[in-house]
């Protein structure tokens, strides 16, 4: 029995025969399949349901979920608790009437699993309880009392786990499930069920929550468990090893964008909200498994900071080589700080965690969302009108403050937008929510939700953000940065020329094509003159989402991302001025466009640091591909530490480091069977490569070679 890794190194054995084994059948796509065997509930035979309410018809939805959704206890689990409706995978609530979803799911949030360990659900149904007698008889009625029949639907659903474990004979699952996650957990293995509990029913009613920081939450559990002599810390690892592996149970093998994007990640070290580091025994549990395991489904991001010591950051280090993508990095001083400049108090930035995804939020508390724009494409197309013959400026800085009024344009029309469709303001000049799809569900473990009577999507939660996001970043400088070159500092051509050049694709100027992708250093390089470029762009557009916040009642922060998209919008994109044809697969995130760094990991991180990072609250992504070769024996670790700490002494704020070989994946390509729990960083999630299709396997191949 054995789990893939990128660079050959075998990985180490600390879990029991049983417990690797239970991983082997996870990762095998047993659970996964079973759950497509029942996709749904049916709601067809529930008298009168088109007459319902939307939100009577949701609470419907999730009693008929909670009463007749199979259970799943797999043999010598050590916790319990199942989503097995094969619909929530896609991200629906998997209640179907007359053959279709009634409702969409919720996901890019991060639940509050610190008030259901440490206060337990019963707190949660007391608050609801009250809001329903504050506001009976008000229009926030009807959301107060879904809480409670959703708290009343998960009763019955946790009910039936307790028969069926007593009568299979499960003693401690049984026992813990007596007491959590109603009450609050005594121990570090009522906390683990706690969390998985309250998790599996989310996930079970089609959401896609994150967990965010778990050693924070589960350490002080284990420390005094171990000191008092309650558990050792071999049967901990399993525990917590049962969590990870019960976190697979939606591998289908499906091909597509990959087969993990369910945004359950993880968020380990930094500090608390008192500024003291809260590294524990957790924290080091968590690498060991991820280490042995392989397991990709739980993306974890260590927040790392000029404190951090010697011994995490290496062991971060040696299960970071194994490839995979799994672990990323926060510099939490950098996000810290950005968060208090943009408003967020000190006490909540420290709290920090991420969407489910990388995208920076105060966990438990905030609705996020964000809306990605392919820049490029804009520059394309509406500031150089397609490249037409009538489009003609004077001077760089004249095409760049156009550029910039057609950015504002853009960011306008999508406040206007949602002012439009989720917001209303009110005689008193409030600015409140529009009704939304009922989603009672995450709202019970949202923060605010249920005392102000309002849902997760009207408004409930502390923080409500959407955030536009740059998609394009190094091609869009780089693109600017060529035309400012070819045209006017080195006037290689006239601009107009310039723009037939690119209307016909070069395919009639071969020879300055070349020129444009071999004779200037672009983004990527720690060449200033193309980075203070970026720099001064990134600004700009900071600037633009700080006129535009706080104009209605959400917060309006920009970030970086592509997500995957590169693939997608490429069919859309024109020939780019420095040299690349149309329909060319270009950059992601805030990272370098594949082939023109030419300097290597450092340099990358040099130039993306010198961006004005402080200004973009929510985050900027940076992919960097390590080869193997690179980070091979102690020379290769001590190489990879230094990275680590590089990146956080610079000012990075969220990088992600993947190991991997093209040759390795392209040999994958061919071989699947071979290699079928070779895990990849694709964009804030990680996949299986082999359930990845061929284009989305070659644009993660064409990112790998580059690293060469």
């Amino acid at each position: 029995m054995g789990f893939a890794s990128v660079n050959g190194i075998e990985r180490p054995v600390r879990l029991c025969e049983k417990t690797r084994a239970y991983a082997e059948e996870s990762l095998g796509h047993k659970y996964g399949l079973d759950a497509k065997k029942t996709p749904c509930v049916s709601l067809d035979g529930i008298t009168g349901f088109e007459s319902f309410s939307p939100v009577q018809k949701y609470d419907a939805a999730i009693r008929a979920i909670a009463e007749n959704a199979p259970l799943r206890i797999c043999d010598g689990e050590l916790i319990s608790g199942a989503a097995t409706l094969g619909a929530a995978i896609s991200h629906v609530v998997p209640a179907f009437y007359n053959g279709a979803a009634v409702y969409m799911s919720n996901s890019h949030l991060t639940a509050d699993f610190f008030s259901i360990v440490k206060d337990g659900i019963d707190s949660i149904r007391k608050k609801a309880e009250q809001a329903y007698r504050k506001y009976k008889g008000t229009d926030k009625e009807e959301f107060a009392k879904s809480c409670i029949n959703c708290l009343n639907s998960f009763d019955i659903w946790h009910k039936r786990y307790l028969k069926e474990l007593y009568n299979i004979g499960y003693t401690a699952n049984y026992e813990n499930l007596l007491t959590v996650p109603y009450k609050p957990a005594k121990t570090f293995y009522q906390a683990v069920q706690s969390v998985w509990f309250a998790f599996a029913f989310m996930r079970l009613c089609g959401n896609w929550p994150g967990i965010g920081r778990l050693d924070l939450l589960l350490g002080p559990y284990l420390q005094n468990d171990l000191q008092n002599g309650v558990i050792t810390l071999d049967f901990a690892r399993e525990i917590l090893a049962h969590f990870f592996i019960k976190g697979c149970e939606w591998i289908c093998g499906d091909c597509g964008s990959g087969d993990a994007q369910h945004y359950q990640n993880l968020v380990i070290s930094g500090v608390d909200e008192n500024g003291c580091d809260v590294t524990n025994e957790v924290t080091y549990l968590i690498l060991d498994i991820i280490e042995e395991l392989g397991i990709s489904d739980f993306p974890t991001t260590v927040r790392l900071n000029k404190n951090s010591g010697e011994k995490l950051i290496k062991r971060v280090a040696e299960v970071m080589r194994f490839g995979g993508g799994t672990l990323a990095v926060y510099n939490e001083d950098k996000v810290i700080e950005s968060m208090t400049k943009y408003g967020y108090e000190l006490t909540e930035a420290r709290r920090f965690a991420n969407d489910g995804c990388w995208e920076v939020q105060v966990p438990g508390k905030t609705n996020f969302s964000y809306v990605p724009y392919d820049f490029l494409q804009l520059l394309q197309k509406k500031t150089l009108k397609s490249y037409d013959e009538s489009v003609f400026f004077d001077s760089f800085d004249t095409m760049y403050n156009a550029y910039l009024s057609d950015i504002r344009g853009l960011l306008e029309g999508l406040l206007s937008d949602v002012k439009t469709n989720l917001m209303k303001c009110e005689d008193g000049g409030e600015w409140v929510w529009k009704p939304n799809i009922p989603c009672t569900v995450i709202s019970l473990f949202e923060g605010g939700c249920v005392e102000k009577g309002r849902s997760y999507l009207e408004g409930g939660p502390v923080y409500n953000v959407i955030s536009p996001h740059i998609g394009g970043l190094a091609d869009t400088v780089n693109s600017l940065y060529a035309i400012k070159k070819l045209v006017f500092d080195d006037k290689k051509i006239g601009f107009s020329d310039f723009m037939r050049v690119l209307r016909e694709n070069w395919d009639n100027d071969e020879a300055l094509r070349q020129y444009a992708l071999n004779k200037y250093v672009y983004y990527g390089n720690d060449e200033d003159e193309p980075d203070l470029l970026c720099a001064r762009f990134l600004s700009d557009f900071a600037d633009i989402c700080k006129e535009l916040d706080n104009r209605s009642g959400y917060r309006f922060p920009g970030g970086v991302s592509t997500f995957g998209r590169q693939l997608e919008w490429s069919h859309q994109r024109l020939a780019c001025p420095y040299g690349r044809k149309s329909g060319e697969v270009l950059a992601a995130n805030a990272s370098p466009t594949p082939g023109s760094d030419k300097e290597g990991a450092t340099a990358i991180i040099k130039s993306y640091c010198k961006n004005p990072l402080v200004k973009l609250p929510v985050g900027a992504a940076l992919d960097v591909k390590l080869l193997p070769s690179s980070v091979k024996g102690e020379e290769g670790l001590d190489a990879l530490c230094s990275l680590l700490r590089g990146f956080v002494l610079l000012g990075g704020f969220f990088m992600q480091p993947d190991v991997a070989d093209a040759e390795i994946l392209r040999k994958a390509q061919k071989n699947p069977g071979e290699y079928q729990n070779l895990s990849v960083r694709v964009s804030g999630w990680n996949a299986r490569f082999v359930t990845l299709n061929k284009e989305w396997q070659d644009m993660v191949i064409e990112q790998n070679e580059c690293c060469r």
